[in-house]
């Protein structure tokens, strides 16, 4: 399949996949030594493990967004498609990801107002629907999260094989082994830390392939040369269905078509995947929309700024000598594995654009599928051993119990993207028609909170109708469009629509059906989930919280060490209510305002007004308003990097000036073999 992309030896793709992978384990390892070490979280109870404490901050989180919702497919499939339809792929990716994050902001409004002890998605529909309905959601959540997982691996694997030789089967298994080692370790703030490192290595990555094919390149070098590039690929590779066949135009019928496809499977992998909702829940009440208001708009300025330079680049470079399939395109197959970013890249800077290439794309998949393992875990600790084995079972065994989940996920999921890859499956297909398979259950789990009717029979019915929907309109469509029935034939976007739209139209259309005709709804409340701290009495919570205020202390160490573990009783208190009480409801609804407000703007400005009015009026750019809107997305790129890479640590300053005080004090201890005093330790919540 990419034998003509390969300019790597296999061993590079092992050193990269082995060498950095285990180096960033390491250093992840590290960082969780210094937080149990240094601060109030413990990564040994299940609270820190699973949920942050509820603690963590909008920077952090809506860099943590960004890192989970940029796969290796935001990268290598939203170039694929401005490969594909030129000039509107990159912003219909853009923009039809980034509407469902913003509308989830909603979501996490009623997470911390109606159920602030959850600690998965099913979990809240249990307390309001009964265990039809939770096992319900639970098979969709893994069965979401298992896709999304091979999303991520898949796609990346692929491409380490298509520019290393090496085994694809490999590297299948190895990308979420090496994941799981740090995960384990560190739990839910260890995602969070992970995504950002990773999102820092990705910003500079786009901006070096940004900036090299529009001012530093010898082959390119300005927006103009690429414009005027362009406008020779649409002579001698028109597209079909585009005006005038132009790369250049927003008028593409099969960009449209691609556009709802995304907007069907991007709902689904937001609203159904539990790491979003895993992100909501560890969020700080207060700032839990800001959070996902900052994460969205950061997030669509990856698929705008790179797709518009990679995508529309690789369709640009293709008569270039040093163009990896030159004379000819990239080949159906090809385009479909998502390599028309890394055909840019080798063009473009050779064996160190295939190096920078596979490096970002190991960011992309580890920090998502790092996402992706604690999520799991979360379903199976909470939802499937503490639910219907072990009610009562104490903090210790859980983080057990999710740390032999992600190890099971993490090889269940090699194992499932191995029987994918052969079975000729790529990355594209699984995105295509994704939303037929799971797309029934996304809009009514979000109405379980969004819309107070919602009854239990609509709950449980909703996502089973659509499915069958959308399975029969799916095969239904292909047989007769296509005459067959194979991984070609269903993958085809105009056929995978039509089952996408059935499916999720019709888990909508029956949700509201059938809580209008079956009313009844289960009688639990919400706000009746507790945290694990709270499971059995409220004085059992206080004596949990209390051991962490214990001095951590080593008779190995000189003078028997005492860390700041044992300081700052203003969050010793925060810690032992979980932050799980009830959002207050004035500061709920003006947080609701701000999502709907944002979500409007963003949906009458960049899904309708824009795309819409371009799409109408054909017009083909000229030179320079394509200039203009290659700046504005690098533009877009730059207001990313200060949401998403200062904005965080600004905002944890005072965690960090904490634990650098603490290694401080231990380094004079062990000098002066003294032991610090607690008191000049000043201690602030991460």
């Amino acid at each position: 399949m990419g034998n003509d992309l390969q300019v790597l030896s296999p061993g590079a793709g092992y050193g990269i996949v082995i060498g950095i992978g285990g180096v960033f384990a390491l250093f992840m390892l590290g960082l969780t030594w210094l937080q149990n070490r240094y601060t109030q979280f413990s990564t040994h109870k299940a609270e820190e493990f699973n949920t942050a404490s509820r603690s963590v901050k909008p920077g952090l989180i809506s860099a943590g967004i960004v890192s989970s919702w940029t796969w290796s497919a935001t990268l290598l499939t939203s170039s694929t498609f401005g490969y594909s339809y030129g000039i509107c792929g990159p912003m219909w990716y853009g923009a039809m990801g980034t509407l469902q994050i913003l509308m989830f902001g909603l979501i996490a409004v009623k997470i911390k107002s109606k159920a602030p002890g959850a600690h998965t998605m099913p979990e809240i529909v249990l307390e309001r629907h009964g265990k039809v309905a939770h096992l319900t959601y639970l098979y969709y959540g893994l069965a979401t999260n298992m896709l999304v997982g091979a999303c991520l691996v898949l796609g990346g694997a692929q491409v380490v094989g298509a520019l290393t030789g090496m085994n694809v089967y490999a590297a299948v298994f190895l990308i979420p082994l090496v994941v799981a080692a740090y995960v384990i370790a560190g739990g839910l703030r260890s995602t969070f830390i992970a995504d950002y490192t990773h999102t820092v290595i990705l910003f500079v990555a786009i901006l070096v392939f940004g900036f090299t094919m529009v001012s530093t390149s010898d082959v390119v070098g300005s927006p103009g040369k690429l414009y005027d590039l362009l406008q020779e690929a649409s002579e001698k590779m028109p597209i079909e269905r585009n005006t005038d066949g132009s790369y250049l135009t927003f008028r593409s019928v099969g960009g449209l078509i691609f556009a709802f496809d995304l907007f069907v499977s991007s709902f689904t992998t937001v609203w159904l995947d539990q790491a979003y909702w895993q992100r909501a829940i560890a969020s700080k009440p207060e700032t839990s929309v800001k959070a996902y208001v900052l994460g969205g708009l950061a997030w669509y300025g990856i698929p705008f700024g790179f797709a518009t330079v990679m995508g529309l680049g690789c369709a640009a470079l293709t008569s270039n000598p040093n163009f990896p399939t030159f004379p000819n395109p990239l080949s159906a197959e090809q385009t479909n594995a998502g390599l028309s970013a890394p055909a840019t890249a080798i063009t473009l800077l050779g064996n160190g654009g295939a190096v920078l290439m596979l490096i970002l794309l190991f960011m992309a998949v580890t920090s998502s599928t790092s996402a992706e393992l604690i999520a799991v875990s979360s379903l199976l600790t909470f939802d499937v051993y503490k639910t219907y084995f072990r009610p009562n079972t104490s903090s210790d065994t859980l983080v057990k119990v999710s740390h032999w989940a992600i190890a099971l996920y993490a090889v269940v999921l090699a194992a499932f993207c191995c029987i994918l890859n052969a079975a000729g499956i790529s990355l594209t297909w699984i995105l295509t028609v994704l939303g037929v398979i799971v797309g029934g259950a996304s809009l009514p789990v979000g109405l379980i909170l969004l819309w107070k009717p919602m009854s239990t029979a609509a709950a449980v019915g909703a996502p089973w109708i659509g499915f069958l929907c959308g399975l029969v309109v799916w095969f239904v469509t292909t047989w007769k469009r296509s005459g067959a029935i194979d991984v070609a034939t269903t993958g085809d976007t105009t056929n995978a629509l039509a089952g996408n739209l059935a499916s999720f139209g019709m888990g909508f259309i029956m949700a509201v059906v059938l809580t209008f005709v079956f009313p009844k709804k289960h009688a639990l409340e919400l706000n009746a989930i507790p945290g694990v701290s709270e499971q059995t009495k409220h004085g059992e919570a206080r004596t949990n919280a209390s051991e962490a205020k214990e001095p951590v202390s080593t008779s190995d160490t000189p003078d028997e060490l005492v860390t700041p573990a044992s300081a700052g009783n203003e969050l010793v208190d925060y810690l032992e209510s979980n932050n799980t009480e009830p959002m207050d409801p004035v500061q709920a609804k003006k947080a609701e305002l701000i999502a709907w407000t944002a979500t409007g703007i963003f949906f009458f400005g960049a899904v309708i007004l824009v795309p819409f009015t371009l799409f109408g009026t054909s017009y083909v750019y000229s030179k320079s308003f394509f200039t203009g809107w290659v700046v504005v997305s690098f533009i877009w790129v730059w207001i990313s990097v200060m949401i998403c890479v200062v904005y965080p640590v600004i905002e944890s300053m005072g965690a960090l000036r904490s634990i650098a005080g603490g290694m401080w004090a231990d380094v004079k201890a062990v000098a002066g073999h003294r032991k610090p005093r607690v008191e000049d330790l000043d201690l602030v919540a991460a």
